[in-house]
């Protein structure tokens, strides 16, 4: 793989005037939520800021995704919270997960299955959005009022709350409100030039240092470089941490390709999956041993990165170096911003990630898209993560698979052949019952898989034992699984039981290929597979002749 750190031919001075712009505006974005991300998984504000530079670097070198912008966001900094309450006795540890989490990711990426995260169906990834959306809402509560985040995520705050309450810091929940008020009301029409959050940090930090300085803030950050945090672990951790890590793994994949989309839905490019998951492996590598937070592809950075100008990598790989500049020189600046002005962008941006979209709409939604949704949303809020998703993504894959089913079916055509259709002649008639119907005829058209499975072997095996001859037509099969080529296996074996003659027409390369390699014709004669339906009718003809003499 090429490392991509220049431009593609051609580029010019106005691309780099965009990019930079872009960069510069992204990373005004990014640095308030990094921030907050940072301080919310109780990894602290550099953490936040170290993540950002990591994964925005890397992601944009290594990446598939031109004009993507990456970093901290909020379902990965949920995810990476509750493994943080852990693994508290050894900090360390939730680093090395980051770093294995990275891993899982580009082995996604080479293993050229990053396309279908895409497929991952939109009520899971709404339920599971607006879960995280959920969580860091309520989270956010005990650090509005003062208080330190609870370590047992959303229900330890809610349980927390009351107790809580009694003992506010009404100064805390003032610069809190005044944050939350400035990031939902700041005018649309001055976002462009400074965003919402970024005004929200600066007008209650405003506050917390000129009137209400008794409210808990950020304080001291470390300056400079980071160092090495990860160690080398022993084998039990290891096997612990896989399922953690693949937890981000996932979580970070499908945001980093929901914001590639974005992208190009922007730009009208087309990003390389694939190749994004492993950029994004690589910087959340990097991010690991250094401290950072994980990341993933940023929508609110990738957006206001391309609205800015930007058209090329050079944006990110800009971005990434503006934020390194500013952690070499800010700290003093960032040290006195008030906890609970954090705790006010991050519930506008939890307000944010709920996909009011659909759930404005959950009313008029098919009443099994809807329980999928409510399931995920359900188990990301009240059980853990990765809960949410797997069952999420079962549920909807039965769900897809009984609506594919109904289709399928239709498709599957099993009927009786008349023996007067069968035979033409004279002198044959003359000895069978015209209106018998010693052949069957069973079609299969179209597309038919694992989802058909067990309807087609309950409506077809027994009227295969109503005749004395059964012809499968393949002529209008375009596609079997390996699971419809084993119950076709299974037919012809309630065939051979009854003495009944299986023949066989119509077969494609690629299906006849698929029965040969699963040796599910093993019963069905070389002389019995014909090229058409009219040659297997012609055979029909044959073997019933022959069982009459």
């Amino acid at each position: 793989m090429a490392f991509k750190i220049s431009p593609q031919p051609g580029y010019n001075l106005a691309q780099f005037k965009g990019d930079i712009f872009g960069a510069l505006t992204a990373a005004v974005v990014v640095l308030p939520l990094s921030l907050a991300f940072g301080v919310a998984t109780g990894l602290g504000a550099s953490a936040g800021i170290y993540g950002a530079i990591a994964v925005g670097f890397f992601a944009a070198v290594f990446g598939g995704t031109s004009t993507q912008i990456s970093g901290p966001s909020a379902p990965v900094a949920v995810a990476i919270a509750v493994i943080v309450t852990s693994h508290a006795d050894n900090i360390s540890e939730a680093f090395l997960i980051v770093s294995i989490a990275g891993l899982f990711q580009i082995l996604l990426g080479l293993s050229a299955i990053g396309r279908y995260i895409e497929y991952v169906p939109r009520v899971v990834v709404a339920g599971f959005m607006s879960g995280i959306g959920v969580i860091i809402i309520i989270v956010q509560l005990l650090p509005l009022v003062g208080a330190s985040p609870h370590s047992e995520g959303a229900m330890g705050t809610l349980s927390s709350l009351p107790e809580t309450l009694k003992s506010a810091n009404i100064q805390a929940l003032i610069i809190g409100t005044i944050a939350l008020g400035v990031a939902i009301f700041w005018p649309a029409r001055l976002r462009k030039f400074l965003p919402a959050p970024l005004m929200a940090l600066i007008v209650a930090t405003l506050v917390g240092i000129f009137w209400l300085s008794d409210a808990p803030v950020i304080g001291e950050i470390p300056s400079g470089l980071p160092m090495v945090q990860i160690e080398l672990p022993g084998f039990s951790f290891l096997w612990e941490a896989l399922e953690p890590a693949f937890i981000l793994a996932m979580i970070g994949s499908v945001e980093s390709l929901i914001s590639a989309v974005m992208a190009d839905t922007l730009t009208g490019s087309r990003h390389k999956p694939n190749r994004e998951l492993i950029g994004q492996g690589i910087g959340n590598i990097v991010s690991g041993i250094f401290g950072g937070l994980p990341g993933s592809g940023s929508p609110p950075g990738t957006a206001a990165n391309i609205r800015a100008g930007a058209t090329t990598t050079v944006s990110g790989i800009s971005y990434s170096i503006i934020l390194l500049l500013i952690l070499l020189g800010i700290s003093d600046v960032v040290e006195p911003i008030p906890l609970a002005a954090l705790s006010g962008v991050l519930i506008k941006v939890g307000w944010d990630i709920i996909d009011w979209r659909i759930v404005s709409r959950i009313h008029l939604i098919q009443r099994p898209r809807m329980v999928i949704l409510l399931l995920t949303f359900g188990l990301t809020v009240f059980v853990d993560l990765l809960a949410a998703v797997a069952l999420g993504l079962i549920a909807a894959a039965m769900s897809h698979a009984r609506t594919i089913e109904r289709f399928e079916l239709d498709s599957i055509v099993s009927a009786a052949i008349l023996d007067l259709n069968l035979f033409d002649d004279d002198e044959t008639l003359t000895d069978i019952d015209p209106y018998s119907t010693r052949t069957g005829l069973i079609c299969l058209n179209g597309i038919i898989s694992i989802a058909s499975k067990t309807k087609l072997v309950n409506s077809t095996a027994e009227d295969i034992k109503d005749h004395e001859v059964i012809i499968f037509d393949f002529t209008a099969t375009r596609f079997i699984d390996d699971d419809i080529a084993l119950v076709i296996e299974q037919l012809t074996e309630v065939a051979a039981h009854d003495n009944i003659s299986i023949i066989m027409c119509g077969f494609s390369e690629s299906i006849f290929k698929t029965m040969i390699a699963l040796n599910v014709l093993n019963l069905v004669p070389d002389d019995h597979i014909v090229d058409s339906l009219e040659d297997a009718k012609q055979l029909a003809r044959q073997i019933i002749k022959s069982s009459m003499t």
